[in-house]
């Protein structure tokens, strides 16, 4: 929203109607060439902050890529661990009962 600068009757009294607003349009070109840098300025910062912003989430990417694969082979590593562990388990398991079902059999037969 531009705003338009104006100037008070004092000086339009002193320098006269076509020199003050001679001042005013001065005024108001100067703060329309301000604002059109500004906005420039912030158009081009803007697509510096969505390069670098684009970069960054393009290496979070690589790096999430990265740690998925290390969860994959973590993954794999516990199932082979948990396997080995279970038929472990199971082993000891037959192994006492095959001696508690031994020895059941020879206090029966006693």
């Amino acid at each position: 929203m531009p705003v338009t600068a104006r100037l008070s009757q004092r000086f339009y009294e002193r320098l006269g109607n076509d020199v003050a607003n001679e001042l005013v349009e001065w005024f108001n070109s100067v703060d329309a060439t301000y604002r059109s840098d500004l906005r420039e300025l912030n158009e081009l910062n803007f697509v510096r902050f969505d390069a670098k912003l684009e970069q960054r989430v393009a290496y979070l990417d690589g790096k999430i890529g990265h740690l998925d694969g290390r969860i994959d082979h973590l993954e794999d590593r516990f199932e082979r661990r948990f396997a080995e562990v279970k038929s472990e388990l199971l082993k000891w398991m037959f192994l006492f009962w095959a001696t508690n079902l031994a020895a059941l059999v020879a206090l029966s037969s006693r």
